[in-house]
């Protein structure tokens, strides 16, 4: 493993000017899940993703940590554990589908100690980027090795150049809750939508959100569902604990007398962003939920493009999409 400075400060200020003195060659820590066990141990680089000099402890900022919920909505210091969501009796009542997406994630253990806004910025888990030995588009190559390669976990949307597809579990439950972050850098504090915060491929092919070398996520905030929203979260895995999402949904939605009104759908494991499946929910608004579901679940199918073998993960979203909806009315 790569060898590094590792620098601890009192506050986001401090924080924020560590990581302007050293630009690209620092990276902020969260629970270190995937930044120091995965990409730093595995020697995860390429011509255009060199690992960090040096590493800034967002553990040791207090104002990091916590969760508050009032009218309003929640808000989430992005150093809160998922155990600490998972565990949240407010958070519970008000927001299952992000406790339940919080849940899902990996194994107790790691639940322990990984944190929002670590899962929601984690890197991807494709094995092409993953595997030193390929120096993918994504880490600054010119090929994109799942084109002619083992593309089965690749994403059937959206694709484009590279087919990673993105890994938090968290990240989907949030963009369906319409929640935003609070990111700080040296110009100060701005809010983000979830809908704006993710990046694809035609957009950045090195990046996958919108922070900037220097900028960490600080909190995020959760409005308050209107009343009558339903939520539901199901996540297909290979394993049942330690295990990405084939597919997940996230689904939040206003219902009245089962008509669909107002909504979010969205999809993990599919597409190199969340993927707010906005071709499903048109097709659901203003109809009865039980008698369309099956003609709009089908319609993700105008919006996949599989790759060589990964086409049976459509029917699976296409499956998965009519059984989380119908699930949020039982």
């Amino acid at each position: 493993m790569k060898s590094f400075e590792l620098y601890e400060p009192k506050n986001v200020q401090e924080a924020v000017g560590t990581l302007v003195k050293f630009g690209n060659k620092a990276k902020p820590l969260a629970g270190g899940s995937d930044l120091v066990a995965g990409v730093m141990k595995d020697w995860v680089e390429g011509d255009g993703m060199p690992l960090p000099d040096a590493l800034v402890d967002l553990s040791t900022i207090p104002q990091l940590r916590g969760i508050r919920v009032d009218q309003r909505g929640a808000t989430i210091g992005a150093m809160t554990t998922l155990t600490e969501i998972v565990e949240s009796k407010e958070l519970t009542e008000r927001f299952p589908l992000l406790t339940q997406a919080s849940h899902s994630v990996a194994s107790q253990l790691i639940r322990n100690y990984g944190t929002l806004g670590g899962n929601i910025n984690q890197r991807p888990r494709c094995w092409f980027f993953r595997g030193k030995d390929f120096n993918c588009f994504k880490k600054g190559g010119d090929f994109c090795y799942s084109v002619n390669g083992d593309n089965r976990y690749h994403a059937i949307i959206g694709g484009e150049l590279c087919y990673i597809v993105h890994p938090s579990d968290t990240a989907t439950a949030l963009l369906a809750l319409n929640a935003q972050a609070k990111v700080a850098g040296p110009g100060g504090e701005r809010m983000v939508a979830f809908d704006n915060y993710f990046i694809g491929p035609r957009e950045d092919i090195l990046r996958e959100n919108i922070l900037k070398p220097e900028e960490i996520v600080t909190e995020v905030f959760i409005p308050t569902p209107a009343a009558g929203t339903k939520q539901a979260w199901m996540k297909l895995k290979n394993r049942q604990v330690y295990d990405f999402a084939i597919v997940s949904v996230a689904a939040a939605f206003v219902v009245q007398n089962d008509t669909w009104q107002d909504g979010r759908v969205v999809l993990g494991g599919v597409a190199p962003v969340p993927y707010r499946a906005t071709v499903v929910e048109n097709q659901l608004k203003g109809k009865n939920i039980r008698s369309s579901i099956r003609q709009a679940a089908a319609a993700i199918r105008t919006v996949a493009r599989p790759m060589s073998m990964n086409a049976y993960k459509v029917d699976i979203t296409q499956n998965m999409l009519e059984r989380t909806i119908l699930s949020a009315l039982a």
